[in-house]
């Protein structure tokens, strides 16, 4: 992808993020590669090339966790813009997350995923979870739309 190596990209990448609950815990996978290595945040990953958001939020989960998931309604709207130490435009994601819903499949860390794990909502604060995955998954539960 432009950005990664020296150029700046040319327009923005569209991405996706599944919000999965399941039994008072969050499906979060700790990531790879920049723009987020190291952090904790939802699955999720680009929108390929004639893919739903649904679609594309279906492959990342399985590819980064293993768990099938069935996507709902967005949730979360985003820019992700990283810019290099000169200013020039390093990357820039338009994310969009979708809550969804356990569907099946067993947990294990894959693809640009470090690790992967159902982490109870009490225990956010315990690892390096993204600020913004850890407002919108307290939003979510003070809203009451965790317990799908």
């Amino acid at each position: 992808m432009s950005g990664e190596h020296g150029e700046s990209p040319k327009a923005p990448v569209a991405g996706v993020g599944a919000v999965v609950f399941h039994k008072g815990s969050v499906l979060l996978v700790r990531r790879k590669n920049p723009p987020a290595r190291g952090k904790w945040s939802v699955p999720g990953g680009k929108v390929r090339p004639g893919e739903t958001l649904a679609g594309a939020a279906q492959r990342e989960t399985l590819e980064e966790t293993g768990i099938l998931v069935e996507p709902g309604p967005p949730v979360h709207v985003f820019d992700v813009i990283h810019r290099r130490p000169d200013g020039s435009l390093r990357f820039h994601y338009i994310i969009v997350d979708l809550l969804a819903a356990r569907a099946g499949g067993t947990l294990k860390a894959g693809d640009d995923a470090e690790d992967a794990r159902w982490v109870p909502v009490e225990d956010l604060d315990s690892l390096d979870v993204e600020p913004a995955t850890r407002e919108l998954v307290l939003r979510l539960v003070a809203e009451g739309r965790a317990a799908v």
